[in-house]
């Protein structure tokens, strides 16, 4: 299916751009995009990289634009606030919402598109657009052509922020789409926790196209959790591109248990020597959900690290699907990379289909990579029960265990409180 450009047109007509003018060169970057993404389709099975995830039933929801209507009052979703985050962005559909967020406005270090476009557009134009390539995505298209806001975290050289920034987008509003878009700057030697988190408020039938852009400076260090928990009638589809310099550290966690169907996909580029990334996942799903997360590290240049693992524990009917590549360019020597995709089906109807992948164009270099697929061992089962455990309490226990390696190393303890929590109640056959 071809985006229908008088569909565009309309939808923009339709978009509430913010108060501040709009930039020359921001207006330049959507006109660009929606030239795009007229140009594009959506991806069908057909596609390789999407042979496994059908989103057919995208054409059939033209969801108009979110509309900034925020109707949350505090006392609604405080318990989605994190305890340890003494700075917090929250966004309602898409819009930033001053009175449910904590920062500090004239550090201008953390704010929204707006505030930046005001006092630094010249510093939002060497960074807003210029690594998630929206050329041959339409969802990063379509995200950057209706841009309107955007959470924006810019750290100074040096700069070590203890606790933890949190990002927190909130769905509210029926058949509509928004557009939800994260900047992170990171300056030489600094280092951040950032928790970047998708909920739904209610019940509402919606799409989340989402894109985020992290830029490391030489020696920064970034550890990002990624909490994908929409309602069971939503669409998320994320797009998140990660620049790593000279002895950069990024550490990722990515967590999806919401969502009808989901779709993240994640480019770490290690553009200079010695830069490391480590990647963990974990898909947690039930009913008929369908999650589907495709990652590419990329090695371009020498002594470069990363260590990814992706976990999926997938119940009833639902469907999951991993893809993971690795790419070593002929420059990248001594480069030490290793891959592992482990998967766990609770039901005899559940699905996995898993594919990771090395391309090593280089020769010294030390590589690895494996998948499983399995099932909860019937004799732990059987042990647990004779200890007087029920059966469900038994098969709680070891998903559980199976999770816990991931969730164990998320370093805000009241997020990784509420995720082990999730896991225990999680149904099984």
């Amino acid at each position: 299916m071809v985006i229908n450009t008088d569909y565009l047109e309309r939808s923009l007509e339709l978009w509430p751009f913010t108060n501040t003018k709009p930039s020359s060169w921001l207006n330049q970057l959507r006109a660009n995009a929606i030239d795009q993404a007229s140009m594009l389709r959506l991806p069908t099975k057909r596609d390789e990289e999407w042979r496994f995830t059908d989103i057919s039933a995208l054409t059939h929801l033209p969801f108009r634009p979110s509309q900034p209507e925020n109707i949350i009052h505090i006392g609604d979703v405080e318990h989605l606030f994190l305890k340890e985050a003494k700075i917090r962005l929250v966004f309602i559909d898409g819009y930033f919402s001053s009175s449910l967020s904590i920062f500090d406005p004239t550090s201008l270090t953390v704010g929204n598109l707006p505030m930046f476009l005001s006092s630094n557009s010249a510093y939002l134009e060497s960074h807003l657009g210029r690594l998630a390539k929206y050329e041959d995505n339409v969802f990063t298209a379509l995200n950057t052509a209706f841009l309107s806001d955007a959470a924006v975290v810019s750290i100074p050289k040096n700069a070590a922020v203890r606790d933890p920034i949190h990002l927190l987008f909130i769905a509210t509003q029926n058949e509509v789409t928004s557009y939800p878009r994260c900047l992170l700057v990171c300056e030489e030697g600094s280092n951040i926790t950032l928790v970047e988190e998708y909920i739904a408020h209610n019940n509402a039938k919606y799409i989340t196209n989402s894109v985020s852009e992290f830029f490391l400076a030489p020696h920064a260090n970034v550890k990002h959790i990624r909490i994908q928990r929409e309602n069971l009638e939503a669409f998320h589809l994320a797009n998140c591109a990660v620049s790593l310099d000279r002895a950069s550290q990024y550490q990722s966690i990515s967590i999806s248990t919401g969502a009808r169907i989901s779709r993240y996909n994640q480019n770490v580029f290690l553009n200079d020597e010695a830069a490391e990334c480590t990647i963990d996942g974990l898909t947690m799903i039930s009913n008929q959900q369908l999650a589907d997360t495709h990652s590419c590290i990329d090695h371009i240049k020498p002594h470069g690290t990363s260590y990814q693992q992706h976990k999926c524990i997938v119940n009833e009917k639902a469907h999951a699907v991993f893809n993971g590549r690795i790419v070593v360019r002929p420059h990248a020597q001594q480069t030490n990379s290793s891959q592992s995709s482990r998967n766990l089906l609770l039901s005899k109807t559940a699905q996995v289909n898993t594919k990771p992948q090395l391309e090593i164009f280089a020769d010294d270099v030390k590589c690895a990579h494996g998948a499983t697929v399995g099932q909860l061992d019937e004799e732990e089962l059987f042990y647990l029960g004779s200890r007087g455990l029920s059966p469900a309490t038994a098969r709680s226990l070891l998903t559980y265990a199976f999770a816990a390696e991931v969730i164990n190393r998320i370093p805000v303890t009241s997020l990784r409180q509420r995720l082990e929590q999730a896991i225990l109640y999680q149904k099984s056959e």
